[in-house]
């Protein structure tokens, strides 16, 4: 069974921007939108595996750094004519807490 794991306050991660959380599985990019919205994805965009984090984060999108692939932050699809997909997590925010539900392969390590 999945369960929540904090991660950070809401304000640590800065509106239009990500914050970081390492795994064995690979990085998760969590980003804030600049209307307080929250979304987890894997940190490798679908195109070449470039770093979302260091994207540009406008309404809920995020623009790779490095071909600007631009990636729907509540599905992971990429916006055509580019095709491809980066694994979301669930997210929410408690109490002013963000949360992450962790792969599977975490849970209990």
């Amino acid at each position: 069974m999945n369960s929540w794991t904090p991660i950070a306050s809401l304000e640590d991660i800065p509106r239009q921007g990500a914050r970081i959380v390492a795994t064995p599985e690979g990085a998760i990019a969590v980003f804030r939108t600049l209307d307080d919205r929250v979304f987890a994805l894997l940190d490798r965009c679908p195109h070449k595996g470039g770093p979302l984090s260091e994207g540009i984060v406008h309404g809920a999108r995020v623009t790779c750094p490095l071909h600007n692939w631009v990636i729907e932050l509540d599905s992971g699809q990429a916006v055509a004519p580019d095709e491809g997909c980066v694994r979301r997590f669930p997210v929410r925010i408690e109490d002013g807490m963000v949360a992450i539900v962790l792969p599977d392969t975490l849970v209990g390590t």
